[in-house]
């Protein structure tokens, strides 16, 4: 989708433990990789080391990275965008990727959009993997801009619970966002194999791109 040109210089923000940063850097580009849980960036490093793979990974919080005219391409990839509580928040992420973009630079995210949540929409779910079971309780709040997920995860006589709540975004209202914040060429897809983002929509993908000025 992105065409990306060789030796790219590409920022994956949040890289998690390295999976795409890694795979970026196989295929020859410089890439960075910033995550704000540092076991997530051990484990990156001792991959790339395995691997001899150059990647520059590094812990932090997205909303503090701002690298200006630096990267070609960068990515925010699996559902990672919209954890912060304000909007705003989000909002400063954007604006500081536009500004580390190159000119004529891209900036992919790829997330589950609000039309596919309403349209698959589950407020219980479980599963099983091996001798540990996993059950999901979901709620919509602010008027469908919030998911807010109860985790319980199971392990014979163990017992774990963890809640998120994350900001889901319409197609519509992310392409806004980005445009705000003075990307152009704004594209939708609706997976990162390039579908339309349409009733049949498996993933929300945006692209956005800083100008030449």
């Amino acid at each position: 989708l992105l065409s990306i040109g060789e030796g790219a210089h590409i920022l994956d923000l949040p890289c998690g433990v390295g999976r795409h940063a890694l795979e970026f850097a196989r295929r020859g580009h410089a890439v960075v990789g910033i995550d704000r849980t540092a076991s997530y960036i051990d484990r990156a490093r001792a991959e790339a080391s395995r691997r001899t793979l150059d990647v520059t990974f590094e812990a932090g919080d997205m909303r503090d990275v701002c690298m200006p005219d630096t990267f070609d391409v960068i990515v925010n990839l699996f559902g990672s965008f919209g954890y912060f509580e304000q909007p705003k928040d989000d909002r400063t992420v954007v604006e500081h990727m536009y500004a580390s973009l190159r000119a004529g630079g891209q900036f992919l995210i790829e997330t589950m959009g609000k039309e596919i949540l309403a349209r698959t929409f589950r407020a219980r779910d479980w599963s099983e993997e091996g001798d540990l079971l996993l059950l999901s309780e979901r709620t919509i709040s602010e008027h469908w801009s919030r998911v807010d997920t109860r985790w319980i995860a199971i392990r014979g006589t163990e017992r774990f619970e963890h809640r998120v709540s994350v900001r889901s975004y319409s197609a519509a209202e992310l392409s806004a966002l980005l445009a705000a914040c003075g990307f152009g060429d704004i594209r939708v897809f609706g997976s990162l194999n390039g579908i339309p983002y349409d009733q049949a929509a498996q993933r929300l993908v945006v692209i956005g791109r800083k100008e030449s000025s």
